[in-house]
């Protein structure tokens, strides 16, 4: 860094220092704080809001005031997520992982205090590598083209097999289903509708947010449903504030992971297509093949798993910023409503950013870094009274929570399709997380499917079979090939070589476990017979993974058919519903709390809690959301645990005046229509004038 760009900080960093902007910057975490926490929702929907309200600044405090609320708002993602296993967003599912199971063993503290430091310290590490490194990544940046993204999906794709823990057989028949589902909508090639349903929300595929949502956040609620508990019981034995200062420990105890996850989530957010969702699970998978015992531990609540994903999500902004700054190459869709501002502000990404404009680029550097520290500052100083949220009655909490789910699910394409995907994914997650069946390999097969499958077009169409030779795709390849067969190297020692896996079968037994596996071999099989009729062009890839999604589920089937009970305990498969074995890790994924109760009750109440569901929709179909919010919650309340109406109306209003201010009048959410709504102008004609 040569003096005139030491000069350029300093400017910039007087710049910032100006109280008028420090109190925009201010407001601007405000804002992303107040965002993050709710599900769903997301910086990028405020900083859309707030890019009109810029016309009237200068660069420098509209860049303070956008920066200020894009680089926090995943700051506070991990609330939920840690508190009850609820990921704010797509970004946040892999902190849930060891998160949520820390809380219910009384360790809330310390993962959130683990999870502000690691996002401080990734934060800090994205804004100060972003500084240094803008004018020497230019060549790099040019280099990389979409044979590089395509290697990069294949290697993200490769980490199911550490994401799906001692059971690669199903994490690959999840990955391969979410592939498929990434697929779902109008093919870029050729136009064709792929498993539409003949459903017109789903001609532009399924959105992120509902899936995730229905994925991790709904299994969780129900099982605090099913159990009737708080999430952790004896509240005031929590002692929050040794647990922060804890995980404040754990995170320079472990400080070289925090480094390398915080690489890996700069460099990654570099890459346009390449956002936050992908990056969390890139690094929690590096972290479980690279820490030690993290393949015992990891998914149990492990501390390193809250550093490596929360370092690499905080550090991505720093890395987002280079190639809008430096070549007008939005990464995210955050990245390209900031470009508005460029426009606003007369500013042209490239070249000008890097000369006569360094200082205010160096101010959107010193804007993420003082962002972090406010970030982390006031959610340090306000984790104490979230953390006592995890002692309160399921009554208190489930309605509120699943208010605030739904309207986060209704940002998807805020259609009723995002709804009944929510439901959709929330019954599918809840059996797959009590059929022993990991969820992250879908989430990352969903996520990095449409990627792969477009920018493998794009290289054939633009290198032909060239791209297969160039160094940084043949390197990833190898890496991607390698974290794809070390699981299945490792489960054939563990059994004493191939005859030893092979002795463990015995006559077929259909047990209540494989009904599950059954189900996903009949609807991957329908998904594939459908696709056979399409375009050559738009089947190809689907028929691959479709293939390959057969293959492995049949593989998974046949071995819980006729692999001996004992084999099974020694291969991990789980041999009971909801009953891990001791000491064993099942799979990459939140356990169950739920063994002290038989499965029949299991059933029962996850019923009961889908039903409550069903009826939040009929409810919302007929009158509206805002009216249907009351009335679910005083309902809940009542019926679940006859609580005192003294705490129910106030709840209950409480909710729904939030629920008005935020989403009605400053978010301006365009409800759906109401079948009441529907029925009042049709009675009109019927009514005689006055």
């Amino acid at each position: 860094m040569d003096t005139s760009m030491l000069h350029a900080a300093g400017v910039a960093l007087l710049i910032i220092l100006d109280p008028h902007r420090l109190i925009f910057l201010f407001g601007g975490v405000l804002m992303g704080l107040s965002l993050g926490i709710l599900p769903g929702i997301g910086g990028i929907a405020g900083t859309a809001m707030l890019l009109p309200f810029t016309f009237d600044m200068d660069a420098h405090t509209a860049f303070a005031l956008l920066l200020g609320l894009g680089a926090t708002s995943t700051t506070a993602d991990p609330i939920a997520a840690i508190l009850f296993g609820v990921p704010g967003h797509a970004a946040s599912a892999a902190t849930t992982l060891d998160g949520y199971p820390m809380t219910r063993r009384g360790e809330a503290g310390r993962a959130l205090g683990a999870s502000y430091m690691s996002a401080l310290m990734g934060g800090l590490f994205g804004a100060a590598l972003m500084g240094i490194t803008i004018p020497l990544l230019r060549p790099v940046m040019l280099f990389i083209g979409s044979p590089e993204l395509l290697a990069l999906s294949v290697f993200g794709l490769s980490m199911v097999a550490v994401l799906s823990g001692n059971t690669p057989l199903r994490g690959l028949t999840m990955a391969c289903f979410g592939v498929m589902l990434a697929m779902i909508g109008s093919d870029p090639q050729t136009g064709t509708l792929r498993w539409t349903l003949d459903s017109l929300y789903l001609w532009d595929g399924l959105p992120l947010v509902p899936l995730t949502l229905g994925l991790y956040a709904l299994p969780e609620l129900c099982d605090l449903a099913i159990a009737r508990t708080a999430v952790v019981e004896g509240g005031p034995k929590l002692d929050v504030k040794t647990g922060m200062m804890l995980g404040i420990k754990d995170c320079f105890t472990h400080w070289f992971l925090v480094l390398r996850c915080s690489w890996i989530g700069t460099s990654m957010g570099a890459i346009p297509g390449i956002g936050a969702s992908v990056i969390d699970w890139i690094s929690y998978g590096h972290a479980l093949r690279t820490e030690k015992g993290a393949q015992q531990t990891f998914g149990t609540g492990d501390v390193r798993g809250v550093i490596a994903a929360e370092s690499a999500t905080n550090a991505k902004e720093g890395g987002a910023l280079v190639p809008t700054v430096a070549f007008g190459v939005p990464t995210s869709a955050g990245m390209a409503i900031l470009l508005g501002a460029f426009l606003i502000h007369g500013l042209v990404p490239g070249p000008d950013m890097l000369t006569k404009n360094l200082d205010i680029t160096y101010s959107m550097v010193w804007s993420i870094a003082f962002a972090n520290v406010l970030g982390s500052g006031l959610c340090f100083l306000l984790s104490g009274q979230f953390a006592k949220l995890v002692t309160l009655r399921y009554t208190l909490i489930l309605p509120v929570a699943l208010s605030l789910i739904y309207i986060g699910a209704f940002q998807g394409t805020r259609q009723w399709g995002d709804l009944y995907s929510l439901l959709f994914f929330g019954v599918l997650g809840w059996i797959m997380k009590h059929f022993k069946f990991p969820r992250p390999p879908l989430i990352l097969g969903f996520i990095l499917g449409e990627t792969f499958e477009r920018y493998l077009f794009i290289s054939i169409e633009r290198y032909g079979i060239s791209w297969w030779s160039r160094p940084v795709v043949i390197a990833m390849f190898v890496m991607a090939f390698l974290g794809l067969i070390r699981p299945f190297i490792q489960d054939v020692r563990g059994h004493g070589g191939i005859g030893g896996m092979l002795s463990g079968f015995g006559a077929p037994r259909f047990k209540f476990n494989n009904i599950f596996p059954a189900m996903m071999l009949c609807l991957i099989g329908a998904m594939v017979i459908q696709g056979a009729g399409w375009n050559f062009d738009a089947k190809i890839v689907p028929m691959i993974v479709g293939s390959g999604a057969l293959f492995f589920c049949s593989a998974t089937l046949l071995n819980d058919l006729f692999r001996k009970p004992e084999a099974a305990a020694v291969a991990g498969e789980p041999v009971k519903i909801a009953v891990p074995q001791a000491n064993k890790k099942m799979h990459m994924d939140i356990g169950t709390s739920l063994t002290h109760l038989s499965g029949r009750v299991i059933t029962q109440r996850g019923i009961l809690f889908f039903l409550y569901l069903v009826a939040f929709m009929g409810s919302m179909a007929l009158i509206g959301l805002l009216p249907t919010v009351p009335l679910f919650i005083i309902a809940f309340m009542r019926i679940e645990g006859k609580e005192r109406w003294t705490i129910v109306m106030p709840m209950a209003i409480c909710m729904t005046f939030l629920i008005y201010m935020v989403f009605d009048q400053f978010l301006a959410i365009p409800w759906p229509p109401t079948e009441l709504g529907k029925l009042l102008p049709a009675l009109k004609g019927y009514l005689p004038s006055v």
